[in-house]
């Protein structure tokens, strides 16, 4: 079934999205603040940014010598990767970041320095996993082979010790993107038509994908190898560690946002026809934690506000906190959930408790559906 004909339920309580919007732009109003960045948000790109970039510099200067230190560099660089990927070219690629189109497509394009590509990004996290959250089928994030992410994927008999595995693929993530994965979602897109819809040809965005691959690799591997001043063994180990140190951080993230225990999975009926509207849907596949971190938070770009980031992706992650309650309240009055976890350690114990029972088949969803 193809993405356009899955339908969401224009009737049910269309009420609730204009009273939540009605809310949400008033809070902005009263406070005569946009949007988009601010000035911590700046301070925090200018952060993120120099920790990927600032190792990177001292690793091919040779201004750092010895394996540990040398290792150290690009253990940063991990870190460095996962909060440009949460904090900044996240919020770039969604419109977020600033009013001006330029300045987004500069900041989105970071994403091509840690590996991946922008073309392919939008397509699967705006256009699939925003649209289709948790839908059977349509939202690429929970479409794997290896983890069986959705009770309505076909289980097999592997899929039993996924609560174990797990986080060994999770830890691959990055590493596949950029080898693999982005070529593979590319051909896979332009079948969909998704590419003509970015204002490409497959072609082009092959010659596109393919040159920021080759310069991605020269930048981050072959320079490192040539000009690191330690065995070329220790230089693989790390650009592997910082890879790793990303996949394993983004995918948790990502995971205990939608794949836990309280979150609702669908699959559309033979017309394509959801139950629910789009924002509903959004509140019933989604969850908050960590409201209470306030490091933790800064670091991962709000993502811990998962609820507010999909119903408003067009807003900055920096003013996700202060929108928090009155989502909450607002789907309090329309007698919908909240669902949300006071750590991330509970929201990842409750992920890893799900993907046990998506393994061993003891997984019910009714206990999940509204009544």
């Amino acid at each position: 079934m193809s993405n356009s004909a899955v339908k969401f339920n224009l009737q049910d309580k269309p009420e609730f999205v204009k009273e939540l919007r009605k809310r949400v732009n008033q809070y902005f109003k009263e406070n005569n603040i946009s949007k988009h960045a601010n000035t911590q948000m700046v301070i925090k790109t200018i952060a993120m940014i120099s920790l990927y970039f600032v190792p990177l510099a001292l690793l091919l200067s040779n201004s750092v010598s010895g394996t540990f230190p040398v290792l150290l560099m690009w253990i940063l660089m991990g870190f460095g990767m996962a909060g440009i990927g949460t904090s900044i070219m996240h919020d770039a690629n969604h419109g977020a970041y600033s009013q001006n189109p330029r300045i987004n497509q500069l900041m989105g394009f970071i994403v091509n320095f840690v590996g991946g590509y922008h073309v392919t990004w939008k397509i699967q996290h705006n256009v699939l996993h925003h649209s289709f959250t948790n839908v059977h089928g349509h939202d690429d994030d929970i479409d794997t082979f290896a983890i069986r992410l959705s009770p309505d994927q076909e289980r097999k008999k592997f899929h039993r010790f996924q609560a174990f595995y797990a986080v060994f693929f999770y830890s691959l993530m990055t590493l596949y993107w950029m080898t693999a994965k982005d070529f593979i979602n590319l051909i896979g897109y332009n079948k969909e038509g998704l590419v003509e819809g970015q204002g490409l040809t497959l072609r082009k965005a092959l010659i596109q994908l393919t040159f920021h691959k080759i310069w991605y690799y020269a930048l981050t591997l072959v320079l490192p190898l040539m000009l690191i001043n330690v065995p070329w063994y220790i230089t693989l180990t790390g650009f592997v560690i910082m890879h790793v140190i990303c996949g394993l951080f983004l995918a948790l993230v990502f995971q205990t946002a939608h794949v836990v225990e309280n979150t609702n999975f669908f699959a559309p009926s033979d017309d394509g026809s959801l139950e629910n509207s789009w924002a509903i849907h959004q509140v019933l596949t989604t969850a908050n934690f960590g409201r209470k971190s306030l490091f933790f938070s800064w670091f991962i770009g709000g993502l811990n506000y998962q609820i507010e980031h999909h119903l408003f992706p067009n807003i900055c992650h920096v003013h996700y906190k202060k929108l928090s309650p009155i989502v909450e309240q607002t789907a309090k009055d329309f007698n919908l959930p909240y669902y949300q976890y006071e750590t991330f350690l509970g929201a990842l114990a409750s992920h890893f408790k799900l993907l046990n029972q998506l393994g061993n088949g003891t997984y019910d969803k009714k206990k999940l559906a509204l009544g």
